[in-house]
């Protein structure tokens, strides 16, 4: 992993100078709300917090549900799970839905006024009701005995993500449900062996959201990066406690 990660970025980085549009992602608005600091250190100064590990299950997992749900898509008929839970909605068929799907070179975006912020995200899926509503999906997947929900407080991070793309989408002029969903898929662990298969669990939850934040956050991120001054960390900000500790250690 040392070898990807490069602690002094010299590109991607947002100039006070600058004309061009500037990318912003749904990921680093949630930065930003997590750790103003980690965040102007990041995008300002190019310094990144060291990167996670690659989730690979979890990337199998998106992958077979969107072709699962193409399958449909191309049928433009319901998907079972859609139909057990009684969602009137058939998955959306546009010709741009894999542009907005890919989070890292396309996405779904919009250029937000007085700034020069093009800010993006990368949806899973987009689905249509009768009356020409998009419903946007997002695809999760974990392995753990309790029932899954939306219940855990760092979740809220889950929840701000729905709220991003409903507004993205909003911002485009498309019509857009209060209510996102989330294909939740929980891996099954207390077979008698494992015979190279895992097997998953798979729960609808619904989540209404409210995007009235987003504007002011991403107004909130322009004005941080604008400033000269490096601003104070989040309170609950892991990679600041550690610096901050191992700067102390060190004296």
């Amino acid at each position: 992993m040392s070898k990807y990660y490069n602690p002094n970025r010299a590109r991607n980085l947002w100039s006070p100078n600058s004309k061009e549009l500037y990318r912003l992602s749904r990921s680093k608005i949630d930065l930003f709300l997590n750790c103003p600091k980690c965040f102007y250190l990041d995008r300002r100064l190019g310094v990144s917090q060291p990167p996670g590990f690659p989730f690979s299950l979890n990337s199998a997992v998106d992958k077979l549900l969107k072709k699962e749900f193409d399958i449909h898509r191309s049928k433009g008929e319901a998907h079972p799970l859609m139909k057990s839970y009684g969602i009137d909605a058939v998955p959306l068929k546009h010709d741009r839905l894999d542009v907005w799907r890919d989070a890292l070179g396309g996405g779904i975006t919009y250029s937000v006024p007085e700034t020069n912020f093009l800010v993006t995200g990368g949806v899973d899926d987009v689905w249509v009701s009768p009356d020409g509503e998009y419903i946007i999906v997002d695809y999760k997947a974990t392995s753990k005995d309790e029932e899954v929900s939306l219940d855990a407080e760092w979740q809220i991070g889950y929840k701000r993500q729905m709220e991003i793309y409903q507004w993205l989408f909003r911002m485009n002029s498309y019509k857009v449900s209060k209510t996102g969903y989330f294909v939740y898929c929980n891996g099954i662990t207390d077979r008698e062996a494992f015979d190279a298969k895992l097997e998953f669990s798979i729960k609808l939850i619904p989540y209404e959201g409210n995007d009235l934040w987003v504007h002011g956050a991403i107004m909130d991120a322009y004005a941080c990066l604008a400033s000269d001054s490096i601003p104070e960390s989040g309170p609950d900000c892991d990679f600041c406690k550690y610096r901050l500790a191992a700067k102390s250690a060190e004296k």
